[in-house]
């Protein structure tokens, strides 16, 4: 889908009209009309607002062009409702929410979160825990969080 076509299903599914939306944003109906006939789009700051008006990620208003993955974990993000939220509630699309929650995060350094990997995850390939560990690190330290 186009952003055209996810603004308007989100605005009528909440059912407002282009004019409450609009107003609701600070912006003109007009402008709401234009986003909504594909003539332009929204500015990022105005699809923070869109964001949290319709309680989507900024990618799902895009028509989920990236693939999300957590830069903590390396967990795809495929729904919304794994994304983690800062404490005023809006989206970080950088995390999961298991590794970020309320501004802070889960785990305090790598081993941390190494140690709970090798603590739970499945090892089906019978590896020992110290190839096991090097597979996880070396994995984890391509993810932005642990560069």
């Amino acid at each position: 889908m186009e952003i055209c076509e996810i603004v308007r299903d989100l605005r009528e599914k909440k059912g407002l009209t282009q004019e409450q939306l609009a107003e609701r944003l600070m912006v003109t109906r007009q402008a709401v009309s234009r986003w909504e006939n594909g003539e332009t789009q929204p500015n990022t700051d105005t699809l923070k607002l869109l964001s949290r008006e319709f309680n989507v990620s900024i990618n799902t208003l895009l028509g989920s062009p990236r693939q999300l993955v957590c830069q903590c974990c390396g967990m795809p993000l495929n729904e919304d409702g794994m994304i983690s939220r800062e404490p005023d509630g809006s989206f970080n699309e950088d995390y999961c929410m298991w590794c970020y929650a309320d501004g802070k995060f889960a785990y305090e350094s790598k081993d941390a979160l190494l140690d709970f990997l090798m603590g739970h995850m499945p090892n089906p390939d019978g590896l020992a825990d110290d190839a096991r560990r090097a597979q996880y690190d070396g994995y984890l330290s391509q993810l932005g969080h642990w560069r």
